[in-house]
C-alpha cells in the first residue's frame, strides 16, 4: 500500500482525487486561485470606475483638457447628422459624412436616452458599452484562472490594457463613435470565437458601423469554419445593405466619399510633406473632408505609395492564411490584430481615435497567459499616449510642422510601425515557421468547430475562457 506522499506523487498531474491529501490539495489551490483572481478582478474594475469618472469629466468639460476641444465632433458634427437622420435621409451632400450605412445607428443612439442633452447621452451610450468590453475580457480572462491550477491558461492582462488604454487617448475616447465599433470586434472575437456564424455576422456588423471589423475574420480556420464565418457576413452584409439602401437615401454615398481626400497631417506618409515644406514644397495645409490634410504637389504620389502598401498588406495576410500550417489558441485574436496593425500604419488617414480599434484587439490577445502578443500591445499603448500629445494636446505643433511636431509623429508612428512589425513576425513564426509535428498537435488540439452551451445561461457567459 503507497503512502500518502507516494499517492500523491504517483498521482501528480493524474487528478487522483480519491487518493488521501491529493483532491483536498487541489481543491484547495483552487480556491486559493480564485481568490487571488477575484481580488484582481475587483482592483480591474476600481481602476476602469476611477478612470471613467475622470474621462467623463473631461468630455463633459466638467474638468479642463489641456489641447484643442476635441468635442465638437459630438456636439456639432453628430447632432447635425442626427437631426437628419431623424427626417428619414443620411445626409446627402455632405463631404463629411463618409460612413457606411450602419454608423447612423451610432448617430442616434443618444435617442435612448431623450431626457439627457445630446453629448452627454452619447457619452453614457459609449460608458455603458466600455463597460461591456469591460466584462467580457474579465470574464474571458479569468475564467480558466479562477478554475485552473496555477497555471492556467486566462489571464486578466486584457482587461488591464482596456483599462488604461483608452483613457490613455483622452477625452478624444468618448468624443467619437470609434468605442462602438471596437465593442462589436471585441464581441465578435471572444463571443463569436467558437461560434462561426456568429463571429460572420458581428463582422458584417461591424463593418457596417466602419469597415476595419471584417479583419477580425482574417484568422479564422480554413474548411468549414471559414465558409460558415465569411458565408454569414456576406449574407448579413448583404442583408443590411439592401435594407439600408431600400429604405434611406444616400445609404450607399460613402463609396465615394474617400476620392477627393489628400494625405492627412498625422499619417505615416504626411511625414514626407512634414519635411518637405521646410525644403521649399509648394503645397499647403487646411481642412479638407473632416480633417487636416496636406494638398498640393505630390501629395497624389504619396497618397498612392500609401494605399500601394495596403495592397502589400493585403497580399501578405493572404500568402500568410495559405501557408499557416498551425491554429494555436489566439490565432484568431492575434491575426485580427495584425491585419488592424498593417491597414491602420500603411493608412493616409490616422486619426486619433483609430487608436482605440487597436486597443480593444491588443486587449483580447491577452486575455490568454501564454500570449504572444505582449509587446506590440505595450508599444500600441504607448502609441496611444504618444497620440494624445500629438492631438489635441500639441496638434498646433504638428499642423505648424516644427521640430517638436515633426518629432511627435516620429515618435507615434515608429510606434505603430515597430508594432506592426514584431506582431506579424511573431504571428509567422507562431503559425507558419513550425515543425510539422507541432503544427499537426496544434490543430489537433485546438476546437475545429462551434458549439452552443443550450443551457439557457445568460448571453455574457458564451464568451470562452480563452479565445480561439
Amino acid at each position: 500500500m503507497m503512502t500518502g506522499a507516494r499517492a500523491r506523487r504517483g498521482c501528480a498531474g493524474r487528478g487522483c482525487a480519491g487518493v488521501p491529501g491529493v483532491g483536498g490539495s487541489r481543491k484547495r489551490r483552487g480556491e486559493q486561485v480564485a481568490v487571488a483572481g477575484g481580488a484582481r478582478r475587483r482592483w480591474a474594475v476600481a481602476a476602469w470606475v476611477g478612470s471613467r469618472v475622470l474621462l467623463l469629466a473631461w468630455v463633459l468639460k466638467a474638468v479642463p483638457f489641456p489641447g484643442l476641444d476635441v468635442t465638437g465632433d459630438v456636439s456639432v458634427t453628430y447632432r447635425g447628422w442626427y437631426e437628419v437622420l431623424r427626417t428619414g435621409s443620411y445626409p446627402v451632400g455632405d463631404i463629411t459624412w463618409q460612413y457606411p450605412p450602419g454608423a447612423a445607428l451610432a448617430m442616434l443612439s443618444p435617442a435612448l436616452l431623450p431626457f439627457l442633452a445630446y453629448a452627454t447621452a452619447f457619452a453614457l451610450v459609449l460608458l455603458a458599452l466600455d463597460a461591456l468590453v469591460l466584462a467580457m475580457l474579465l470574464r474571458a480572462g479569468e475564467r480558466r484562472t479562477a478554475q485552473s491550477a496555477p497555471g492556467g491558461s486566462g489571464s486578466l492582462r486584457g482587461a488591464w490594457v482596456w483599462v488604461a488604454g483608452v483613457p490613455l487617448l483622452g477625452p478624444t475616447g468618448y468624443a467619437r463613435y470609434d468605442l462602438m465599433v471596437a465593442a462589436v470586434a471585441v464581441a465578435a472575437l471572444l463571443v463569436g470565437a467558437r461560434r462561426p456564424r456568429l463571429l460572420g455576422a458581428l463582422a458584417a456588423f461591424g463593418a457596417l458601423l466602419k469597415v476595419w471589423p471584417l479583419l477580425v475574420l482574417v484568422g479564422t480556420r480554413r474548411g468549414r469554419t471559414t465558409v460558415r464565418s465569411w458565408g454569414t457576413a456576406v449574407a448579413t452584409g448583404m442583408v443590411l445593405l439592401l435594407v439600408t439602401g431600400l429604405t434611406l437615401p444616400g445609404a450607399l454615398g460613402f463609396l465615394g466619399a474617400q476620392r477627393g481626400r489628400g494625405t492627412e497631417v498625422e499619417s505615416l506618409g504626411a511625414l514626407v510633406f512634414q519635411v518637405a515644406r521646410h525644403l521649399g514644397w509648394a503645397g499647403e495645409v487646411r481642412l479638407n473632408y473632416g480633417s487636416i490634410e496636406f494638398l498640393g504637389p505630390y501629395v497624389a504620389v504619396v497618397s498612392g505609395v500609401a494605399e500601394g502598401l495596403s495592397l502589400v498588406a493585403l497580399a501578405w495576410l493572404l500568402v500568410w492564411r495559405y501557408a499557416a500550417r498551425a491554429r494555436p489558441p489566439g490565432t484568431l485574436a492575434d491575426a485580427a490584430f495584425v491585419a488592424v496593425l498593417l491597414f491602420t500604419t500603411t493608412s493616409r488617414v490616422i486619426s486619433p481615435q483609430y487608436m482605440v480599434w487597436l486597443v480593444g484587439l491588443a486587449a483580447v490577445c491577452l486575455v490568454r497567459r501564454a500570449a504572444t502578443m505582449t509587446g506590440p500591445a505595450v508599444l500600441v499603448l504607448a502609441a496611444t499616449a504618444v497620440t494624445t500629445l500629438e492631438f489635441p494636446i500639441w496638434f498646433g505643433h504638428v499642423v505648424a510642422g516644427d521640430a517638436f511636431g515633426i518629432l511627435l509623429l516620429c515618435l507615434r508612428n515608429g510606434l505603430l510601425v515597430a508594432a506592426t512589425v514584431i506582431a506579424g513576425v511573431r504571428l509567422w513564426r507562431r503559425t507558419v515557421s513550425v515543425p510539422r509535428r507541432t503544427a499537426e498537435a496544434s490543430s489537433a488540439a485546438a476546437p475545429q468547430t462551434a458549439h452552443d452551451p443550450g443551457d439557457g445561461r445568460r448571453w455574457l457567459s458564451s464568451v470562452p475562457a480563452h479565445p480561439d
